[in-house]
């Protein structure tokens, strides 16, 4: 495959693909920056070069770069990247989930949805949305950058050593790896939400009678203190002051 053979170490342009895709993925989700370095890592798989090293450094770079830059849109431009990234009710319901999740998990959350599918442009952002600190989101970004990086370069070499003969055998099965691995993730974490609103407990609703027979309790009891008012009222309609209360009126406990 003459595509994957031009992805060697010594190539510039296996350098600016693992730099350029990672990094413009996370506005631009539609870009395969995961196929992409998987496929650098099948074509290398049969060579020992310690450049390798640097293209998977380069990787990590990229990566941390896009989510950077995502977090920095977000709280530049928060009600825009809100209205282009979060419109609509999934969008809405993606974004309550972000912040629930980063509230609940913080930095392992931004590790995490690297490899959850739609996760991690969507945290990025609500990152920024939030003002989540930023020393911590560096420090998290830089790590899940690393171990994406290394996680992917590594399937493409183990698929590649796997399909020596047949490099695009080799992409696949590395393909179809990192896929049910997200798989496994996203089921976990579906399985994890519902559990976590079934221990909430169900919210009781109001119980309409009952309400009526408050609002009749209360309005009772206003119609009660303003027939005891009017009764202590002075012959001119005034308020019976202190020096107007006759012995009568004045009843000790």
């Amino acid at each position: 495959m003459t595509v994957l053979a031009s992805l060697q170490v010594d190539s510039v342009w296996s350098y600016a693909i693992a730099i350029l895709l990672p990094a413009l993925d996370a506005i631009f989700p539609v870009l395969p920056s995961e196929t992409a370095i998987i496929a650098l890592g099948v074509a290398t798989a049969g060579s020992t070069d310690p450049r390798i090293a640097l293209l998977v450094a380069c990787s990590a770079i990229g990566a941390f770069i896009g989510d950077n830059l995502c977090y920095l849109l977000g709280r530049r431009f928060g009600p825009r990247v809100e209205r282009r990234f979060f419109r609509g009710e999934k969008g809405t319901r993606r974004l309550a989930w972000a912040e629930r999740s980063l509230e609940r998990f913080g930095m392992p959350l931004i590790i995490i949805c690297r490899f959850v599918p739609g996760g991690r442009t969507a945290v990025m952002l609500c990152c920024g949305l939030i003002g989540y600190r930023r020393r911590r989101f560096v420090i998290a970004t830089a790590a899940a950058g690393a171990l994406w990086a290394s996680y992917a370069f590594f399937i493409g070499r183990l698929g590649g050593r796997a399909f020596e003969d047949k490099p695009w055998a080799g992409l696949l099965a590395a393909f179809g790896i990192t896929v049910a691995v997200s798989g496994i993730v996203e089921l976990i974490r579906r399985i994890r939400s519902r559990s976590g609103r079934r221990d909430a407990g169900p919210v009781e609703a109001d119980d309409p009678g009952q309400d009526q027979a408050d609002r009749h309790q209360l309005q009772g009891g206003h119609g009660i203190a303003e027939k005891d008012h009017a009764h202590d009222r002075g012959p001119h309609g005034t308020d019976a002051g202190p020096h107007r209360i006759s012995g009568s009126h004045l009843k000790l406990p």
